[in-house]
C-alpha cells in the first residue's frame, strides 16, 4: 500500500492589498497612537477584503519606532487556522531579522502593536517571540460579542503573566476606534455577507 502523499511545506502571506494600502505610511511612526490607527486601518481593511477576521498586527522598534512587519488575518485566503494577525506579523519580522527572538542579543527592543487582546493561540506565539512590549487597542468582551469569533479560554491575570516574563503591557490605544471596526464587521455578518470562521461552534 503507498504511503498517502504529505504536504511538505504551507506558506502564511500577505494579501497584496497591505502594500497599497501602507503606500503613504512611513518606515517610521514615533508616535504609539499612529501606529495604533495604522493597525486598525488595517484591520478594518482585512475583513472587507475576504481575507479572514478584523485583525491586524505590526513589529515596531519601541525606541525609534521604526516598522519592522505587519500581519492581518489570512485564515480565510490561505485556509490556515493558525494564520491570525499576530502570528503573521512575528513570522515576518522573524523572516526579515533572520532570527526566531525578537529580544535576543544585539536586537534592538520590539514591541506587538495588536488591534484587541490576542487569543490564546496568539497570547503563546506573543509570549515566546522575543517581543519586549505589547500594545493593545483594547482587551474587554466587545471583540467577542460584536465578531462572534470564539477567542479560547484565557487566563484571568493574562496580563500578569506577560509582566512575569519582562513583557510590558499597554491597553487602551485607539480602543474607540477598534470597536468601531467590530461593529461595521458585526453588521456585514448580519447581513450575511461575510464568513465567521470559528472551527466549534457550542453546543
Amino acid at each position: 500500500m503507498d504511503f498517502p502523499p504529505l504536504a511538505a511545506q504551507f506558506t502564511i502571506s500577505l494579501p497584496g492589498w497591505v502594500r497599497d494600502e501602507l503606500a503613504d505610511v512611513p518606515e517610521v511612526i514615533p508616535s504609539r497612537d499612529e501606529r495604533m490607527a495604522v493597525v486598525n486601518r488595517l484591520a478594518d481593511r482585512n475583513w472587507r477584503e475576504g481575507n479572514g477576521g478584523p485583525f491586524a498586527a505590526m513589529i515596531a522598534e519601541t525606541a525609534t519606532g521604526r516598522i519592522v512587519s505587519v500581519g492581518v488575518n489570512v485564515v480565510l485566503a490561505t485556509n490556515i487556522s493558525l494564520g491570525h494577525a499576530e502570528v503573521t506579523a512575528i513570522g515576518m519580522a522573524q523572516t526579515r531579522l533572520g532570527t526566531w527572538d525578537l529580544g535576543g542579543d544585539g536586537q534592538p527592543e520590539h514591541e506587538l502593536l495588536v488591534n484587541w487582546r490576542p487569543c490564546v493561540q496568539c497570547y503563546g506565539a506573543t509570549m515566546w517571540s522575543g517581543i519586549r512590549t505589547l500594545v493593545i487597542a483594547g482587551s474587554g468582551p466587545e471583540c467577542e460579542d460584536l465578531t462572534t469569533f470564539d477567542e479560547g479560554p484565557m487566563i484571568d491575570d493574562w496580563a500578569g503573566a506577560f509582566e512575569e516574563r519582562g513583557i510590558r503591557v499597554i491597553q487602551d490605544l485607539r480602543r474607540d476606534e477598534a470597536v468601531d471596526v467590530f461593529r461595521a464587521y458585526r453588521a456585514a455578518v448580519e447581513s450575511g455577507g461575510v464568513t465567521v470562521y470559528n472551527a466549534r461552534a457550542a453546543d
